[in-house]
């Protein structure tokens, strides 16, 4: 398995272009997905602002991805948020999680902030990975 990385600013990757990514997490995201409009403006922020996308694969198919967006405020919260995680629901259990979040820690600047549901069992494996539960997040959301 490989991994690879876009960056934004250097353009869609030829293989690897939004459609096909949006249409990854779109099916693997399961109950912590969005819909695919709001997944495409995540995937777009990371070449218009900045961030990056990861994508762990065999050839052309993908096993795994993972979308950081770059904040753009150093020093008073994270520098870059990760969006999105999903793994292919054939290969989870071998890994795949693991090796492209230690691949973001490695090549990202600053520090890393995500979201995770209390229930999701993917929460144990960020623990593991170093990440902490500082704050309780509050929103509000207005009314349309």
């Amino acid at each position: 398995m490989q991994i690879t990385r876009i960056e934004g600013g250097n353009g869609p990757h030829k293989a690897f272009n939004n459609d096909r990514i949006a249409d990854f997490l779109f099916q693997h995201l399961d109950q912590y997905g969005d819909e695919r409009k709001d997944i495409m403006k995540c995937l777009n922020y990371v070449f218009e602002k900045g961030g990056s996308i990861s994508i762990a694969h065999e050839g052309e198919t993908m096993k795994g991805v993972v979308v950081l967006n770059d904040t753009g405020m150093e020093g008073y919260i994270p520098e870059n948020i990760l969006v999105y995680i999903a793994v292919d629901a054939s290969t989870r259990g071998q890994g795949v999680g693991r090796k492209l979040i230690e691949d973001v820690q490695s090549k990202t600047k600053g520090s890393i902030a995500l979201h995770v549901e209390p229930d999701n069992p993917a929460k144990k494996l960020y623990e593991r990975l170093g990440f902490t539960n500082k704050y309780l997040e509050m929103r509000w959301t207005k009314a349309n």
